[in-house]
C-alpha cells in the first residue's frame, strides 16, 4: 500500500474513532471536526516520525492536539469532554487492533509497517 493510501486510511480510522465516540456520549462533532482532528494527529505522528523522533515522542505528540481539538469542537464542561475522550481512545484502540490484525496496518502511523 502506498503512503498517501495508508496515510488517508489512517486519518479516516482516526476521524471516525472521533467522530462515533462523540456519537455515543450524545455531544457529537460535526464530521467535518472529525476530519480536521484525524488530519491534525495522524500528520503529527507521521511528521514526529519523519523527523526521527523516538518512539514514545512519537506516540506521544498526538495526544494533547486531539484532546485539545476536542474540548475546542465539543464546548462542553470538562467532565463531559474527559467521558467522550475516554471513550473515543477505547474505540480507537478496538478499531487498531482490528486493523492492525486484519489488514497489517498501523492506523496511527502511515509509515509503520506491522510485521
Amino acid at each position: 500500500m502506498n503512503y498517501f493510501i495508508s496515510f488517508l486510511l489512517a486519518t479516516l480510522l482516526t476521524a471516525f474513532s472521533y467522530f462515533l465516540g462523540s456519537l455515543l456520549i450524545r455531544n457529537g462533532i460535526a464530521v467535518w471536526q472529525a476530519l480536521i482532528i484525524g488530519v491534525a494527529v495522524v500528520s503529527l505522528g507521521a511528521i514526529t516520525e519523519a523527523l526521527g523522533a523516538p518512539i514514545w515522542l512519537i506516540v506521544l505528540i498526538p495526544f494533547p492536539v486531539g484532546m485539545f481539538l476536542l474540548y475546542l469542537f465539543l464546548n462542553k464542561p470538562v467532565d463531559t469532554w474527559f467521558l467522550t475522550y475516554l471513550t473515543i481512545l477505547v474505540l480507537y484502540s478496538v478499531i487498531h487492533v482490528v486493523v492492525s490484525y486484519f489488514f497489517q496496518f498501523h492506523s496511527l502511523i502511515p509509515a509503520w509497517r506491522l510485521s
